[in-house]
């Protein structure tokens, strides 16, 4: 497996649609290719359905006749999907050309959503949100081997900012006009919806994605192999503790800021608002300056992270000071989410889907150990300062994995020269 300094673009398979593939242009003035866009447009979709349940469960649970705590099972059943999901359909689908993997992956994606729309039972429902949540792992796998092989070394990161950026633009447009939807029209609404745009990104990829040039361009073994590295598994260490930190602490934002900071709850929903556009705009910032400097930008950003979850549990007594700080942990929080994608396709090497498959199950880990922690901290002695403390104890432990990965990347440079 070649190292982050060897690796070059599979240029045969994204010829048509790269950019500029030059190391020598500048990251910044790299022009991202039209299917990276494509990749983003798509990650808004997926990212719109992973979100959306949560606002409609209590639609959900009384069309299905189960309790908001029971119908919360499809959010439960989603991650685990992703989690296990993502690794094994990237070994499933390894021997498929791009094109054809991406295409299942929406279809498996779509047929998920009606399932679930048509489900008259919670058990149906669950079914079809474990099938959308093995497209939307699939597709995170395929999608970000292609966007970053269409951008090439110089925007790489970018690339996967973009695709991030979907996931946080969702959260901020897709997920509030899903919500909307569904209490006007019936739950199910919004599935078909994202069942049918779904359908519509696969016609589009058909057409877009020509399928001699998207094939897979690495065997099982050399998958496989590319998981052996140490540095990977201290990306992978980094991605969980940062997401276990940040959504410890934002899982519980409600009751922070309505209890602690005595917020009005009509104003909570611009407060996650703030926290979205926060996000998107550190995702963006990141994906430009990590192509660049990735360790000079993500070690600073999640010591900021770190120094934010320390204020909310500290000064996050005043609405305004605690709206600030949880805007800020959107921007520091997010920001890192780009680099961290884009060093594990450098140091995996371009083409390899199942690394990155490995990242989501990662994204998905971090989430989950931190909001069932922050939960636990929130019923302690800790009360409301719980979940911001325990997200700050996440954040820092962070930062030793992230110096080792840069003293790493020094001690490379310093050999090369």
């Amino acid at each position: 497996m070649s190292s982050p300094s060897s690796t070059q673009p599979d240029t045969s398979a994204a010829a048509p649609l790269t950019a500029d593939d030059s190391t020598s242009v500048p990251a910044g003035k790299v022009k991202l290719p039209p299917v990276v866009w494509l990749m983003g447009g798509i990650t808004f979709i997926m990212g719109t359905s992973e979100f959306v349940v949560s606002g409609l469960l209590p639609q959900i649970s009384d069309a299905l006749n189960v309790s908001v705590s029971s119908a919360g099972m499809l959010i439960t059943v989603f991650a685990i999907g992703m989690t296990i999901g993502a690794p094994l359909m990237a070994i499933a689908t390894q021997r498929l050309p791009r094109r054809s993997a991406l295409i299942a992956a929406l279809l498996v994606f779509a047929a998920g959503h009606v399932l679930s729309a048509l489900s008259p039972n919670l058990t149906l429902a669950i079914v079809g949100r474990l099938a959308a949540a093995l497209g939307h792992g699939t597709f995170w796998a395929v999608g970000a081997v292609i966007a970053t092989a269409a951008a090439g070394p110089a925007a790489s990161t970018r690339a996967t900012g973009v695709m991030v950026g979907g996931i946080t633009l969702a959260n901020i447009i897709g997920v509030p006009l899903g919500t909307a939807v569904g209490q006007l029209g019936g739950w199910q609404t919004p599935y078909w919806v994202l069942a049918a745009l779904a359908v519509a990104a696969a016609a589009v990829i058909a057409r877009r994605i020509p399928a001699d040039t998207t094939r897979a361009d690495s065997s099982l073994r050399a998958e496989v192999a590319a998981l052996k590295q140490p540095r990977l598994w201290l990306v992978y260490l980094s991605i969980a503790l940062l997401q276990a930190g940040i959504m410890g602490a934002y899982s519980y934002v409600a009751p922070l800021l309505t209890d602690r900071a005595h917020l009005a709850s009509s104003a909570v929903p611009l407060a996650m608002l703030g926290f979205g556009i926060g996000a998107l705009s550190g995702t963006t910032v990141g994906g430009r300056l990590g192509d660049r400097r990735p360790y000079g930008t993500l070690i600073p950003t999640a010591a900021l992270t770190t120094a934010t979850l320390g204020g909310i549990t500290l000064w996050a007594t005043n609405s305004v000071v605690a709206v600030v700080l949880i805007m800020l942990l959107g921007a520091a929080g997010f920001a890192g989410n780009p680099i961290v994608v884009g060093q594990v396709v450098k140091i995996a090497g371009q083409g390899r889907s199942l690394p990155v498959a490995v990242a989501t199950s990662a994204f998905q880990i971090g989430i989950a150990t931190g909001s069932w922690l922050g939960g636990v901290a929130l019923n302690s002695s800790l009360d409301l300062k719980g979940p911001s403390l325990t997200g700050f104890a996440f954040a820092l432990v962070a930062l030793l994995p992230l110096g080792l990965l840069a003293a790493s990347q020094r001690k490379a440079e310093a050999t090369r020269s």
